[in-house]
C-alpha cells in the first residue's frame, strides 16, 4: 500500500516580512557595536535607537545573563538550582532578587520560609518599590491559594512545587516538552510562562535539551507572525517559528545580509519566537497601519543606558565561553548591555 502524504500549504509572506530579518541583523549589530563602544550611537535607525528591544539572542539579555550567573556561580544542588531559578523568574527583576539575597544573607531551600519571604516583599512594596518586572504579566494565583497579595500566592506556588519534588521530576524528564507539561500542570502558569520557565531551567545543568526541540508561541509573537504573514496556510504558529529557524541562512543570503550568530550559534527556536515579539513592537511604529488587530500603537519602554556593568557568560554546555575573545570580555564588563 502507498501512503498518501498531504502537502501543507505554506504561509504567505506579507509586504513587511523582510523586516523580520533586517531587524534581526540591525539589532544584533547594535549588540556587537556596544561591545566596542559603550556610548554610541550604534545605529541610524531611530526606532531601534530610541526604544528598548531585547537582544535577538535571549541568553545574552541582562536578565537572562543574571540568571545564568546565579545558576553557575557556585556548586548547587538540583533542588537549589530549581528553587533559585523559579524564585528569580517569578519576579523577573534583578533588584527584587538582590533585595531578598541581601536581607536573608543567602537564598536556599534549606532556610526557605513563606512567612519570612512574604514579610520582606510586603515591606518592599510598602516602601514603594516595584517587585515584579513589567516584561511578563504574572497571574496572581489568588483564586487557588487565597492570599491577599500576589507575591504571597506565588511563594505558596513555589512551596507546592518543592513539596511535590518537581525538581526531581524535571531532572528525570526525557524531553523539553515533558518539562513544559510538568510546569503547565501548576495553577496560574499558562503556556507562555511554562515555556519561558522551561527555557530558563534548560540554561542550568539540571536538564540539557536542544533549544531546537520545542517552542511555544506567546501572544506578542503571534501578533508579529500575523504582521509578517498575510496567511498562515496550514501552519501553526509554532510551525512558522520552526520554518524561520530552518530558513535563517537562506533568507539572510537572499536579502544580502550577514547571518547573525552568537559566536557561531545560530538563532534557536526561542530566539525566533522572541524576534517575532520584538518585530511586532518595531512595526507598531514603522507601520502603524498594521496595528488594528492588536490595538497596540506604541512601544512602552524607551531605551536607557545600562546602570552597571556585567560580563557575558553562557551555559558552559553550549561551549561558547571559550569562543569569547579576551578583548570582548573586557569590553562586555564595561557596562554596555540593555
Amino acid at each position: 500500500m502507498h501512503k498518501h502524504f498531504v502537502k501543507l500549504t505554506k504561509p504567505e509572506k506579507s509586504s513587511v516580512y523582510d523586516t523580520y530579518w533586517k531587524f534581526a541583523v540591525t539589532r544584533n549589530e547594535v549588540f556587537n557595536k556596544r561591545l566596542k563602544d559603550p556610548f554610541g550611537p550604534w545605529t541610524n535607525d531611530p526606532v531601534i535607537r530610541d526604544n528598548r528591544f531585547t537582544n535577538i539572542f535571549r541568553a545574552s539579555d541582562r536578565v537572562s545573563q543574571y540568571l545564568i550567573n546565579i545558576q553557575y556561580s557556585e556548586s548547587l544542588s538540583t533542588k537549589d538550582i530549581f528553587f533559585k531559578t523559579l524564585l528569580f523568574k517569578i519576579f523577573n527583576k534583578i533588584e527584587t532578587y538582590r533585595y531578598l539575597e541581601k536581607s536573608l544573607g543567602s537564598i536556599s531551600t534549606s532556610s526557605f520560609s513563606i512567612d519570612e519571604y512574604d514579610d520582606l516583599l510586603t515591606l518592599r512594596m510598602a516602601n514603594k518599590y516595584t517587585i515584579y518586572s513589567a516584561a511578563y504579566i504574572m497571574p496572581s494565583a489568588g483564586s487557588i491559594f487565597g492570599h491577599k497579595y500576589k507575591h504571597t500566592n506565588h511563594l505558596a506556588l513555589l512551596n507546592r512545587m518543592l513539596n511535590d519534588n518537581l525538581h526531581l521530576k524535571i531532572a528525570d524528564s526525557e524531553s523539553m516538552s515533558e518539562v513544559f507539561n510538568l510546569l503547565l500542570s501548576y495553577p496560574s502558569l499558562g503556556r507562555f510562562l511554562a515555556f519561558q520557565y522551561t527555557i530558563d531551567l534548560n540554561y542550568s545543568n539540571i536538564i540539557n535539551f536542544s533549544e531546537m526541540d520545542f517552542v511555544v508561541a506567546g501572544p506578542g509573537a503571534k501578533n508579529g507572525i500575523h504582521k509578517c504573514f498575510s496567511s498562515l496556510g496550514d501552519y501553526s504558529y509554532e510551525d512558522v517559528i520552526k520554518m524561520m529557524a530552518e530558513e535563517q541562512e537562506s533568507e539572510c543570503q537572499r536579502l544580502g545580509l550577514d547571518l547573525p550568530t552568537l559566536w557561531g550559534r545560530n538563532l534557536q527556536l526561542i530566539d525566533c519566537q522572541n524576534l517575532f515579539c520584538e518585530v511586532d513592537k518595531y512595526l507598531r511604529v514603522t507601520n502603524p497601519d498594521l496595528n488594528e488587530a492588536s490595538g497596540k500603537s506604541r512601544i512602552k519602554q524607551k531605551f536607557l543606558l545600562a546602570k552597571e556593568p556585567f560580563s557575558l557568560f553562557f551555559p558552559p554546555k553550549w561551549n561558547l565561553n571559550d569562543k569569547l575573545e579576551i578583548s570582548c570580555r573586557k569590553r562586555a564588563s564595561a557596562g554596555i548591555f540593555s
